[in-house]
């Protein structure tokens, strides 16, 4: 049985890699029920962890309506990726002095199995083999401090480096640019390993603007594609509607004309009732 701090923690974790990971949309509302019966917690872990997320700018709590993702914003993004350039340099930069034999055979292997995964289109993989090839170089660094903080804004453009990824030319092309950084590390030269860390970075951030203009494209389109879809809908209704009617309609016009002819308009102003039934 857990006890209630790795319980509080394993929640939190939960939601926010849900978040990070876009299963959670922004502006979605996280409902402390709904979220406790998926995890199988009760109620009060849940919002303990909401409380810890809103802290992390990841969540908004708003009083007596409720909690509500804030996700990564494109600021946000932006920032991320010049702070990540400037402390994954360091972190090379540590490494090419620290690194063991037996991190740069396990950074060279990633790298192989990354390129075969790359051309065969595994997206989940490559994933995975991003996250390894990360973590190991943080592990060379030598600084616990550095690979805590790199390995939280590594965590946090999760799901846009998986989109990154999708794309097979560019997803080699920055498997290429980590052979470039191994190789630095295997000569120890950490001026060099910096300078292609930071540049490695820049080239991601690149691919992860083009990657979100296009999704944000595509979303657009889909959203007006659904407008169009709804006025067709209600079009194929209106015309349904017509053909259900225009039988009625033409009966109603039929008995009018027998009346016309047996009855004097004078007396009896039969137009005003054609336009009382749209009748003309």
């Amino acid at each position: 049985m857990e006890d209630n701090h790795s319980l509080g923690s394993r929640v939190f974790h939960t939601i926010r890699e849900n978040i990070l990971s876009g299963k959670y949309a922004p502006n979605e509302e996280l409902k402390e029920k709904t979220i406790g019966e998926e995890l199988g917690v009760s109620r009060t872990p849940v919002r303990e962890a909401l409380r810890q997320l809103e802290l992390e700018g990841l969540v908004s709590i708003i009083p007596n309506k409720g909690a509500y993702v804030v996700g990564i914003t494109q600021k946000d993004m932006q920032d991320i990726y010049e702070i990540r350039c400037r402390l994954e340099g360091l972190c090379a930069k540590w490494a090419a002095t620290n690194i063991t034999k037996e991190q740069l055979d396990e950074l060279e292997e990633i790298v192989f199995r990354a390129e075969f995964h790359a051309k065969k289109g595994n997206v989940e993989q490559l994933v995975e083999l991003d996250n390894k090839f990360h973590e190991t170089l943080y592990k060379a660094a030598n600084s616990k401090e550095l690979q805590r903080v790199l390995t939280d804004f590594h965590h946090y453009l999760e799901r846009i480096r998986k989109a990154t990824l999708t794309d097979e030319k560019r997803a080699l092309e920055s498997i290429r640019e980590h052979l470039t950084i191994v190789e630095a590390l295997k000569e120890h030269n950490a001026e060099k390993a910096e300078k292609l860390s930071c540049e490695n970075i820049k080239l991601i951030e690149e691919i992860a603007e083009h990657t979100i203009f296009i999704t944000d494209h595509v979303n657009t389109m889909i959203e007006e594609r659904k407008v169009v879809n709804k006025i067709e809908n209600e079009r194929e209704k209106a015309i349904a509607y017509h053909d259900k009617i225009a039988p009625m309609l033409e009966e109603i016009r039929y008995h009018i004309d027998k009346l016309e002819l047996i009855v004097d308009n004078q007396m009896w102003p039969l137009p005003k009732y054609r336009e009382l039934l749209f009748i003309r």
